[in-house]
């Protein structure tokens, strides 16, 4: 069984104005996803900023995100790093924490070979008894996971058992549905291809257009469950250009800018990111208001 299928929100970090994570916020804003009819919470990935987090703040996250659910959905925590170690020791705090699943990214900087990426992976998911989803994403890391790499992890590891794909390479992810039979749980990391990965086997996706349209997000990905591939295109394509705006700049800086002007109030980011640009802004605006989030 997959750990979810649906819509799952990655989901921002609130800060205080002065840089500090705020903990009530975040209970607001997860109580909002859950009644958005989110299907899994993912914390401490990129768009929760984890690489600017301490060890002890993200481990705080994670506890507090678990202490916040309520075992209401699954709790899906990113424990990934470039170190082996360190990966294992966020893999094991997060499993005693409580999560349901781990989401591991691929070593970013190091730029592991594939040989590289399956000892590291098969060590950390050999230090704990969570299922864990690989999280490919090479225009970030600089590495990528090929498709037989992430087939033999799936095959030869027991708790890995998806990957979250976020190369924009469909026909990469159809080479690794081949290769896998379909048994893989599949998550789109891409909004703006959901239905795409959804229709060649994805169990869904993961999110950062939830953080602001949970409840939309969660009805593409539901149409597309249901076999309706027809009604999640439309709905899609409805959303294609907020979807482009939440990435014209970095992730997470577009988001958070969102969700405040939402009245969220979620705060700052963490250098070395930076306030969105005026102009990006404006197009941020439009293409909310468009979509009816604004």
């Amino acid at each position: 069984m997959a750990v979810f299928e649906g819509a799952g929100v990655a989901l921002i970090t609130p800060m205080h104005p002065d840089g500090s994570v705020n903990y009530g916020k975040l209970e607001e804003i997860i109580e909002d996803q859950i009644a958005g009819g989110t299907d899994s919470i993912i914390i401490c990935g990129t768009t929760g900023e984890a690489a600017t987090l301490t060890h002890e703040e993200h481990l705080d996250v994670i506890r507090a995100c678990v202490k916040f659910v309520k075992g209401r959905v699954p709790v899906i925590a990113g424990t990934g790093s470039n170190c082996t170690e360190t990966a294992k020791y966020l893999s094991q705090e997060a499993q005693a924490a409580g999560a349901d699943a781990l989401l591991v990214v691929t070593p970013y900087y190091n730029k592991a070979t594939q040989k590289g990426l399956i000892a590291h992976f098969t060590a950390v998911a050999s230090s704990v008894s969570l299922p864990i989803i690989l999280y490919n994403v090479p225009g970030r890391t600089g590495c990528n996971i090929l498709p037989a790499t992430a087939a033999a992890l799936v095959r030869d590891v027991e708790n890995i058992v998806g990957i979250k794909e976020a190369s924009g390479n469909i026909s990469q992810i159809a080479d690794l549905m081949a290769l896998t039979e379909g048994q893989i749980d599949l998550y789109s990391g891409n909004d703006d291809q959901i239905v795409p990965i959804m229709s060649l086997g994805g169990k869904g996706v993961i999110s950062v257009l939830s953080n602001v349209a949970p409840a939309q997000t969660h009805e593409i990905t539901a149409a597309c469950l249901a076999g309706d591939y027809k009604k999640g295109a439309e709905l899609q394509l409805k959303a294609l250009e907020l979807c482009h705006a939440l990435f014209c700049e970095v992730n997470p800086i577009p988001v958070k800018a969102a969700m405040n002007l939402q009245g969220w109030e979620v705060g700052p980011l963490r250098p070395p990111l930076t306030e969105m640009e005026p102009a990006n802004v404006q197009r941020l605006k439009k293409a909310m208001a468009d979509y009816g989030i604004l």
